[in-house]
């Protein structure tokens, strides 16, 4: 019998959604058992009785991390493991096995497992591990976050904006930009503080550190004959 137990409470202040521990187990007692764990202390739980119910489940975009055992039945944790990174990109592992198999774990940590825990664990070894799990997520999409709203902000440049931007991060002067682009300084100083604004930098130093963060690379004057 398929158990999918749903929880409202969470880790984050009460607040619905904050955050999900997704647990794949095919041992009932102790998916249970760890999902009364996880929800005593806060933890918004769902648990799911084979890999196929996690991949027909409609997920959140919120800070999460998945328990999964390395042994289910008619399934390979360590094959699903490279599903799940294709299915779900960069969501922390917890492996969890009945086997002290030195072996299996070094191959489930350098295929990306964040940890492996062998049964039966230490609860507050776990509460621990999953409370890391769910701060480098969370981690991960802010930074994800900022980094959409950076190329949205980018992309609002005009063409000349961009290349005005380029320049600036090749180190010319406004002089020399304006020389370059065949315009006038003040037209050059317009559209510089344009980009500035666009970018929501206050600075030239943070101007060039979110180009890079972007890949925008540096537009090379070319050469003059002698």
């Amino acid at each position: 019998m398929t158990i999918m137990t749903r929880s409202t409470s969470t880790n984050n202040g009460g607040m619905p959604g904050s955050s999900v521990v997704y647990v794949i187990d095919d041992d009932e007692q102790l998916r249970l058992s760890l999902g009364g764990l996880l929800r005593s202390v806060g933890h918004r739980v769902e648990l799911f009785e084979t890999p196929l119910e996690f991949v027909n489940f409609g997920r959140e975009d919120v800070p999460s991390c998945l328990i999964l055992d390395v042994r289910l039945r008619g399934e390979n944790g360590l094959a699903f493991q490279r599903s799940v990174t294709k299915l779900v990109p960069n969501i922390p592992i917890l492996f969890i096995s009945g086997y002290a198999d030195v072996e299996m774990s070094v191959k489930a940590m350098k295929a990306g497992a964040m940890d492996f825990f062998t049964k039966p664990f230490r609860e507050q070894e776990m509460l621990d591990a999953v409370a890391q799990a769910l701060i480098r997520d969370a981690d991960r999409l802010a930074a994800d976050s900022a980094l959409t709203e950076l190329r949205q902000r980018f992309d609002a440049l005009t063409p000349k904006e961009h290349e005005v931007l380029e320049f600036v991060l090749s180190g010319l002067l406004n002089k020399q930009i304006a020389d370059e682009m065949h315009v006038s300084e003040i037209t050059v100083k317009l559209h510089r503080g344009h980009v500035m604004r666009k970018m929501g930098v206050m600075s030239v130093v943070d101007l060039v550190r979110d180009a890079q963060r972007l890949g925008v690379e540096p537009r090379k004057p070319p050469r003059r004959r002698l």
